[in-house]
């Protein structure tokens, strides 16, 4: 795995050094790394009793780590979790109109967990969390290629030309949208269930793109992501992917570790703006 994070060290020398702290952080299920660099702007990360002022800040095993007052553990094995989310949730930690959140409803004894990718309150379907920052932003990088599935009920006169020419690109109100494999299952009046594949997605893009189709959606459910299926999950049940499943399709990720003390599970920084499909 390639985390863009290490710069020049190598070898013994980065060994001696530890890892920065906006990783570590990250790993130990704090936040992303672009939370924790925000985090650590704020003026709440403290290393050994002292301010963190940059996030290539180096972290050893026997540094303390305080975030917001409370004591960091090292980084806990990694685990992701299948989740069902249901419309009418918010993908974010902390939403500024007070709307209920996916991580508001989910089960007590949860560790602190992020998402990986959005799906937008009107959506549903498969959403993967995991207690490791640094795993969602990769997963979530354009170059991953993994290819998300959805199926779409729209309303409106299905044109399967204009649908299949999807896979070319398409431009709506001047934005450029990249291929879009998109395809009819079903008629039923003036409704149609779509199956709809795409590997990287803009906010609202499959919404946006059925819209310069004069198309509506009215029901979008996100059915896999990458080689992780939504399946048999019922609405807002949550299913942990075994460890070994997880190494076999995600490769280059480590064996599990023995379980440190974690970070509490109280939200530390709010996600960005929420996008997705």
């Amino acid at each position: 795995m390639t985390d863009g994070d290490t710069g020049g060290d190598v070898g013994g020398d980065q060994a001696e050094r530890g890892e920065r702290i906006a990783k570590y952080l990250a790993r130990a299920g704090v936040a992303s790394r672009r939370d924790v660099e925000r985090m650590i702007a704020e003026g709440r990360v403290r290393l050994n009793g002292q301010k963190v002022e940059h996030p290539a800040t180096f972290v050893t095993e026997p540094d303390a780590v305080v975030v917001d007052g409370k004591p960091v553990g090292g980084a806990e094995r990694t685990r992701v979790w299948r989740y069902h989310k249901p419309d009418g949730l918010m993908t974010t930690h902390k939403d500024p109109q007070g709307r209920a959140t996916v991580f508001d409803k989910l089960p007590e004894g949860m560790p602190r967990v992020v998402s990986v990718g959005r799906l937008d309150i009107n959506s549903e379907g498969l959403l993967l969390l995991t207690n490791d920052g640094a795993l969602a932003r990769r997963l979530e990088l354009p170059g991953n290629a993994w290819v998300r599935r959805y199926r779409v009920r729209v309303f409106g006169v299905v044109d399967e030309k204009r649908l299949a020419a999807l896979a070319h690109g398409s431009e709506f109100e001047g934005v450029r949208y990249g291929a879009i494999e998109a395809g009819l299952d079903s008629v039923k009046g003036d409704n149609s269930w779509l199956t709809v594949s795409l590997r990287e997605g803009k906010n609202r893009e499959i919404r946006r793109v059925m819209q310069g189709l004069n198309l509506h959606v009215s029901r979008l459910i996100r059915v896999s992501y990458g080689p992780f299926l939504l399946g048999t999950l019922q609405r807002s049940e949550i299913e942990e992917v075994p460890g070994k499943v997880l190494r076999e399709q995600i490769p280059g990720l480590a064996a599990p570790k023995r379980v440190r003390t974690r970070a509490r599970r109280e939200d530390v920084a709010p996600d960005a703006e929420e996008s997705g499909d």
